[in-house]
């Protein structure tokens, strides 16, 4: 089959920045006049190259898609900063609202290699004076004098297989959205605690709101970033600033305080057994604030924040879809920690998540009246697109002004599969569009 002069250079446009693996549609949109009833076409596939229409992903996965996740970043970026410096219909003002940004690490489920730097001095891994003696129940050395540099392949990986607790780990993650609601509940409490007040008297004077987003660390659990906000109590978006005796000081020590106390017990699978859950020691809090040298600026933190939304970890054989038997589990080429982990998960109980080593969900989360929506962000970019398009007015097939009181529209959409409709043109298409791309 030949592709026309037109359709090539009508694919060359659409893939110089496309979707790596998009959704083909076959179908239309048809507009009804509800006054007359009659009926126009408005638009119809078979216009298209090989009578398909494609439609981005949406997958949030650089690795999957580097075209959808470029924008699912910028919307997350957009979601967090206007939290932190209005706009998008929150009010500049909430600039000045204490914030702090927090970070809740996983405990210990054995020791692993580890590069460990301070003041830009790196530091053996597991050093030990009598590591020539002293080894695992397993026979393994639990020392490592190395030095590892950032890419070394090692992080991560448990000193001794056999020791480390690969079950408590995968459970770790798929309690962890679990133990992120027991820290929301004693969030306030600690709040009320620090300022002397019930949490009655607390509930009616500020409200904390957060987002979170989480991120695998290089042993395979995860942990916590998250931006929490302190808001005047009030029932509707006016997003007023507190108090002024609740400072960002106070709630970082709140943040502290209530990630020491949050556990929460949850089961271990299938196996009728029960594990307490705790964040780590290390719980990190840092204040952000506008006009100071020791705190994070916002852009900083925004970028931070959607930079790990569509970070997957980067593990040679790791799966990036869900696994559907046993023995795709078997058959995976990942490193033996990672797959020990999906091993885990899988037999646990936890097949859903297993390609997740456990953990399920959103990777991003945020309180009801933090900022905007994911929802409100891409309504207005249809709107601003259509603007661009039409920018005396979208007409309906009559050349009126589109009224959806008196035009109806009828959409008629059937799935054709995924990926191009590939063809040796379409390759061709693809590589001019790739080498436009790199130049």
């Amino acid at each position: 089959m030949t592709v026309a002069e037109t359709d090539f250079t009508t694919w060359e446009d659409e893939l110089s920045a496309a979707c790596s693996h998009p959704i083909r549609l076959r179908g239309g949109t048809t507009a009804i006049d509800l006054v007359t009833g009659e009926a126009a076409t408005v638009y119809d596939t078979t216009t298209e190259p090989y009578g398909v229409l494609h439609v981005d992903c949406g997958n949030r996965r650089e690795s999957a898609c580097p075209h959808c996740s470029r924008i699912y970043k910028g919307d997350a970026r957009q979601l967090v900063r206007s939290g932190l410096i209005g706009g998008k219909g929150l009010p500049d003002s909430i600039a000045e609202h204490p914030c702090v940004f927090a970070t809740f690490t996983a405990p210990s489920f054995g020791p692993v290699h580890a590069r460990r730097e301070k003041n830009g001095k790196v530091y053996p891994c597991h050093p030990r004076r009598d590591r020539n003696r002293r080894t695992c129940p397993h026979g393994r050395s639990i020392s490592c004098p190395r030095r590892h540099s950032p890419d070394d392949l090692l992080l991560g990986r448990a000193l001794c297989p056999d020791c480390y607790d690969y079950e408590s780990a995968v459970v770790f993650n798929a309690g962890a959205p679990k133990l992120w609601q027991r820290f929301v509940t004693y969030l306030p409490r600690e709040l009320a605690r620090l300022g002397g007040i019930s949490q009655r008297r607390l509930r009616a004077l500020v409200r904390p709101r957060f987002v979170k987003v989480w991120e695998y660390q290089a042993r395979g659990v995860v942990h916590y970033h998250a931006i929490i906000r302190l808001d005047l109590a009030t029932d509707d978006d006016t997003w007023k600033p507190p108090p002024p005796d609740w400072t960002a000081e106070r709630l970082a020590d709140a943040v502290t305080a209530a990630s020491t106390a949050a556990s929460v017990v949850v089961p271990v699978g299938n196996t009728g057994r029960f594990l307490r859950l705790r964040f780590g020691a290390q719980v990190d809090t840092r204040i952000i604030s506008r006009g100071t040298t020791d705190a994070l600026s916002e852009d900083a933190v925004a970028n931070y924040v959607a930079k790990y939304v569509t970070k997957t970890p980067e593990i040679p054989g790791l799966p990036a879809y869900r696994l559907r038997t046993s023995f795709e589990v078997r058959a995976l080429t990942c490193p033996n920690h990672y797959k020990r982990m999906i091993t885990a998960a899988w037999e646990l109980g936890y097949q859903r998540a297993a390609h997740q080593l456990g953990i399920g969900g959103h990777v991003i989360t945020k309180s009801k009246r933090f900022s905007v929506t994911f929802g409100h962000l891409r309504r207005e970019r249809i709107v601003h697109r259509k603007a661009q398009r039409y920018p005396d007015g979208e007409l309906d097939p009559w050349g009126r002004l589109v009224d959806e009181s008196t035009v109806l529209f009828v959409g008629s959409w059937h799935y054709d599969g995924s990926g191009y409709a590939w063809s040796d043109s379409h390759r061709l298409a693809l590589m001019s569009a790739d080498s436009a791309r790199q130049h």
